[in-house]
């Protein structure tokens, strides 16, 4: 199936968070604004009753609930079929047109089996556009649910956007606390105090690569600022870090130097999900590829098709990389930066094999191993 052209593919938003962290209020708050007037809506629920459609202010014929299971395990297959559903409804205006999806999950879904079914799915990924993963975070238990359930880590660190709900009900000390341990967690996301799900939805969206492309939210998940209190390396490539010991889980920001040949950048982002994608849970960078600036992105072993910008966002040149992964240090992603430098066959080389390219390939995947 051809891709269709990016204004015609709905951006699809993941709001994810622990048991009882406010979803549905969220949802119900951000509906009412005129900017999401044109957003479906599919609500994962799990149990024998289902209750939380019946909850929003305004259900409406966008609005789809999938009962009795969780999209992050059994139910993709239900989650394609009702993506493809609502896309073809659209098409043929059984459903009034939309151009954002928003999906509720339940409180115990792993974000990371969401996102690979919307990235790589044959059916959908020609048809939607991953823009956001919203995580909600419970102000009052947000931390004891972090210390006892890895869904609840997992969800905090693949997010675009924290949100700490239940303001009203904590003491301020608590709540810087639990935002300072969410900003080492996953330093390139905004964190936002949330109450009664006041929140603009502007802030919430307009994360993916596509938006990237138009040169929106770079910034905000670059700012190797935010990864404050790491130390600085100079190998051809420096960063600073923050790490965290949540459940193995680290953050930090790498630059590398020199700038990236087309083909190296192919066979890294290969080598990368294949040999090591287990243990990334989340990649996002702007390289200097031969000169132009490009957003990678990628969840575990599946990588976004990699966007050229029109035009650098800011003076700097170097290539910038977030890595948020499990049990994976900085120093066994920095070993195979090299790769980053490969050059495929030789001009004027014969068809067919090539052994000199073939050797430097080798080469660049020991450092992977």
């Amino acid at each position: 199936m051809s891709r269709t052209a990016a204004t015609d593919r709905p951006a699809v938003s993941v709001i994810t968070g622990y048991l009882g962290s406010g979803k549905t209020t969220l949802l119900n708050h951000i509906l009412g604004d005129p900017g999401l007037a044109d957003a479906a809506v599919i609500i994962n629920e799990f149990g024998e009753i289902a209750l939380d459609h019946l909850l929003l202010a305004t259900p409406g014929a966008s609005t789809v609930m999938l009962e009795n299971g969780c999209i992050c395990c059994e139910m993709r297959g239900d989650l394609v079929d009702t993506l493809r559903e609502l896309y073809l409804k659209r098409r043929d205006g059984a459903v009034p047109a939309f151009g954002k999806v928003l999906i509720e999950t339940t409180g115990l879904a792993d974000p990371v089996p969401i996102l690979q079914t919307l990235i790589a799915d044959r059916e959908l990924a020609p048809l939607f556009r991953l823009d956001s993963v919203v995580t909600l975070v419970d102000g009052v238990h947000g931390a004891a649910q972090l210390d006892s359930s890895g869904e609840a880590v997992k969800q905090a660190a693949l997010a675009d956007r924290l949100l700490v709900t239940k303001t009203d009900l904590a003491s301020a000390g608590s709540l810087a606390r639990l935002e300072a341990r969410l900003a080492r967690l996953n330093p390139g996301a905004e964190v936002f105090s949330v109450l009664r799900g006041a929140i603009d939805p502007a802030q919430l969206f307009g994360a993916g690569p596509d938006d990237a492309a138009r040169g929106a939210g770079i910034a905000r998940w670059l700012n190797a600022e935010r990864f404050h209190g790491g130390e600085a390396h100079h190998a051809g490539h420096d960063g600073h870090a923050h790490h965290s010991i949540e459940s193995g889980i680290s953050a930090f920001c790498i630059y590398h130097e020199q700038p990236v040949s087309a083909s190296g950048l192919v066979v890294w982002l290969d080598l990368l999900a294949s040999l090591r994608g287990a243990k990334l849970l989340r990649v996002k960078g702007l390289l200097n590829v031969e000169g132009k600036p490009v957003v990678v992105q990628a969840v575990q072993t599946l990588i976004h098709d990699p966007v050229t910008l029109e035009r650098w966002p800011d003076a700097e040149r170097r290539s910038r990389l977030v890595f948020i992964t499990r049990d994976m240090a900085r120093a066994d992603i920095e070993k195979t930066l090299g790769a980053l430098a490969f050059v495929g066959a030789s001009a004027g080389a014969p068809a067919g094999f090539d052994a000199d390219a073939y050797a430097r390939f080798v080469a660049a995947a020991k450092a992977f191993r």
